[in-house]
């Protein structure tokens, strides 16, 4: 049998109600419900709105503020009764306010329709995960600089290819995903301020003839100003896409610095030890301490970045304005915000809690050659030899350490000189690792000097 109140919500248009398949697929509710407390909002500052510029009397909107709180408290009680044949979370809401104030209700929706209703809901929920994000990307940012600050003179080795490349500094590395994060929280910002735009009062798709003031709803909602054109205003879901971008590529960084830890943290390495709170042990190896918050972490990236490609398969061949299609708006934002929150508090919990053990850190810095480009500096500096031809010669050194079995430093004076007799003992100055990272004073290097000054820098900037 039709859904009698269904029927009532849709008007005289339809006689029948949609049977259970189309109800199915038609109704949000079973997710969307996830923005009543926007919903209610968007309400609220509508009906003030209407009462403000006489398109409805005070009583009205009086009644219909006290019926809305009324909502929000049962639904954020739990008493409230989701309904799908009222499909969404606008006619949910429209049709519980009915029960409680009667007529009032109705004028509710007048200067409005669901698809600028829907357009501000959805906003308004994006901007609050922006917000979120913020925090948490300032909360991870902190934790990064504590342990920049507190291991800004560790030596360690610096990779390329997952190689030894260069010596570097704790510090130095852990500012580098300072950096990272930085952008990300430059991107969220900038996202908010772009979709900083009121879609309410748009209506369905044309504006509407009633006198209302968009100005008025646009301020009591935080908005910057109302969205300028009333097509663009229903249809755009930039603001939902420009946060799934900065997801993608904040989920990315988060993927890349997991998959550190994950090395780091095992017995090969030993770089850190990640705190009894993120990590898991064995079924059946009781030596196994796992690095399972990391892992999962960087398994989130696939959410994310799949959220991001199915929204903007949805949007991508849609005319203007609104489309049905754009009802698969949600989900995916949902559970991207979901994942990058909880990827975000793992991580900045893991950074704070976790221990770089600086003996393996110094031990590794020291091997696989690392100080090799410090000897073909030395080369060209101090013998005034072609780059070209001191990268040969230290080859050639690098060849030999390896026949003996030893690293640059253990070379003796007499091994350097059958590769090139004009090298003195003043050569074994720049070949430890302390050296050689405190030699990297340019602009954005690793000596500890320049680390500690990137961290004060920014420091400043988040005051």
């Amino acid at each position: 049998m039709a859904d009698k109140t269904s029927n009532q919500m849709w008007g005289g248009r339809f006689a029948a109600g949609p049977d259970a398949i189309m109800e199915a697929i038609n109704a949000s509710i079973g997710y969307d419900q996830r923005m009543a407390a926007q919903d209610i909002a968007g309400s609220r500052a509508h009906a003030a709105m209407l009462a403000a510029t006489g398109v409805i009397s005070d009583s009205d909107a009086e009644a219909i503020r006290e019926g809305l709180l009324t909502v929000l408290s049962e639904i954020e009680s739990g008493t409230f009764r989701f309904s799908t044949a009222l499909e969404d979370i606008h006619m949910n809401v429209e049709a519980r306010l009915k029960e409680i104030i009667g007529e009032p209700a109705g004028r509710l929706h007048t200067g409005r329709s669901r698809n600028d209703q829907v357009a501000t809901d959805f906003k308004l929920w994006v901007r609050d995960q922006l917000d979120a994000a913020e925090t948490g990307l300032l909360a991870l940012i902190r934790a990064l600089l504590g342990q920049a600050e507190a291991g800004a003179d560790w030596v360690m080795p610096g990779f390329t290819h997952l190689q030894t490349a260069q010596p570097v500094t704790w510090g130095h590395h852990m500012m580098a995903y300072v950096e990272m994060f930085g952008r990300d929280l430059g991107r969220v910002r900038d996202a908010r301020a772009r979709m900083n735009e009121c879609p309410l009062g748009a209506a369905a798709l044309a504006g509407t003839s009633f006198p209302i003031d968009r100005e008025m709803t646009a301020s009591a909602l935080g908005f910057d100003r109302p969205a300028a054109n009333s097509l663009d205003a229903v249809s755009d879901r930039d603001f939902a896409l420009e946060f799934l971008g900065a997801a993608s590529i904040c989920a990315m960084h988060l993927s890349r610095f997991a998959e550190e830890l994950v090395i780091w943290s095992s017995a090969q390495f030993r770089f850190v030890t990640l705190s009894d709170r993120f990590s898991t042990g064995s079924s059946i190896m009781p030596q196994k301490k796992n690095p399972d918050a990391a892992e999962l972490i960087r398994a989130k990236v696939g959410r994310i970045f799949g959220a991001n490609t199915a929204l903007m398969m949805v949007m991508k061949g849609l005319p203007l304005a609104y489309s049905k299609d754009m009802q698969e708006d949600k989900e995916q934002v949902f559970d991207a915000a979901d994942s990058l929150m909880l990827a975000l508090a793992a991580m900045e919990g893991m950074v704070r809690d976790m221990s770089a053990n600086r003996t393996s850190l110094a031990a590794a810095a020291g091997s696989g050659f690392s100080t090799a480009t410090d000897l073909a500096d030395w080369l060209v500096r101090v013998l005034n030899l072609p780059f070209r031809d001191a990268h040969h010669v230290t080859g050639t050194l690098v060849a030999l350490a390896e026949r003996k079995g030893c690293d640059l430093p253990d070379l003796t004076l007499a091994d350097m000189q059958s590769v090139h007799d004009a090298i003195t003992a003043d050569v074994f100055d720049v070949l430890g690792v302390d050296n050689s990272v405190n030699s990297r004073t340019s602009y954005g290097g690793t000596a500890p000097a320049q680390v500690r000054a990137q961290i004060a820098a920014w420091q400043d900037r988040l005051r």
